[in-house]
This record gives C-alpha cells, structure tokens and sequence, in this order.
C-alpha cells in the first residue's frame, strides 16, 4: 500500500491503538453491533466502506487476525499496524504553555550516527515543528515543560541510547530566548 492511509483506515488503527478489539464475523448482525459501540465518528462510516479499509489494512499487514477460544476472529495491530498509529499521533502532537513560566529551559541534545541520518533529520524536523529552538545542529530548547512529548519522540524513532533531556535555570543567550519565545517583549 504505497499511498497514504484514507480516513476510515486511519479511525480503525487508531481505535486499535486504543484497544478496541473489533470482533469480525460473517454475520451482519454482529458486525453492526461492534459498530454500534463506538462513538459517534463511527456512525458516519458504512459496511461497504469499513469493508474496504479492513482488507486494505489486511493486505497492508497493519492488522492481523486472532482467533478467539470460542472461534470468533479478533482484529488487532500488527507491529507495523502500531508504529502508523503511533505516527499518527506524533503529528497531532502539542507542548501546552502554562499559565506562568517556571523560568527554566529544556534542553534535548542528542548524538545520533550518521548511519541514522534520516531518523535523526527526522527528530530534527519534529522538534522544530513542537517549537523548539535549535541552539546547535543537535541542541534544542523549549520554554515549557515537554518530557513526554519529547520520551514520545524518543521512543518513537527507538533513539533511546543516542538522546538526553536536561532542564536548566540559566542559559547564556537567556535574553534572546526569551525574545524568540515571546516570555518578554522586544523594547526596541
């Protein structure tokens, strides 16, 4: 599957994600009321097209079958399957600014090979795109609390060993940071 995800494929992967088992069967009755219990984005999505995203998701190998002791057919995340679900949340991703400033800065500094260019371009980008400031061309800041969004990152591009999270109360350049991050306003 070499195209992007459509938009019913995207909502069963990340329900999965969730873990929301979602119990397949020939028989429409039952099908319908694993349908029934999702919540109301669920209601705009009709047989034929859940049809379709199951066996794309299928063919994709980001779903697979469990068969259950009773012998009904669970549906659930492949490995695959939960690294594009994961995906999809590293987009939707947000630093929530705080009321007040607790006046420190967090650093994220990573060393990764060169052999992991591409994964490290990518961290990069998403840093920037949470608005971190680079410093250097592998040392970020932001303002505001971030760990978990930054863990998320880490464990996402499994960088675990190559990527460090500091939180410091002075910063040489402090002024000019919090021009950049509007924490004071430009008086000139």
């Amino acid at each position: 599957m070499s195209r992007g995800l459509g938009t019913v494929q995207r909502k069963i992967i990340l329900l999965l994600l969730g873990g929301v088992a979602l119990g397949l069967s020939r028989s429409p009755q039952q099908h319908w009321r694993v349908l029934k219990m999702m919540r109301r984005e669920w209601r705009a999505i009709n047989d034929a097209a859940f049809s379709v995203a199951i066996r794309a998701l299928y063919q994709a190998r980001l779903v697979e079958e469990k068969i259950n002791p009773d012998g009904s057919i669970q549906l659930v995340l492949s490995e695959a399957g939960e690294k594009k679900a994961l995906s999809f949340q590293l987009h939707e991703m947000k630093i929530k600014k705080p009321k007040v400033w607790d006046r420190r800065w967090r650093l994220v500094i990573f060393d990764i090979p060169e052999k992991h260019k591409k994964v490290r371009d990518a961290l990069r980008f998403h840093l920037k795109r949470l608005c971190f400031l680079e410093l250097q061309k592998s040392v970020f800041v932001h303002p505001y609390p971030c760990s978990e969004e930054v863990e998320f990152l880490v464990e996402f591009f499994e960088m675990r060993s190559y990527v460090r999270q500091l939180i410091v109360h002075w910063i040489d350049n402090e002024q000019h940071l919090r021009l950049k991050f509007r924490l004071i306003r430009d008086r000139g």
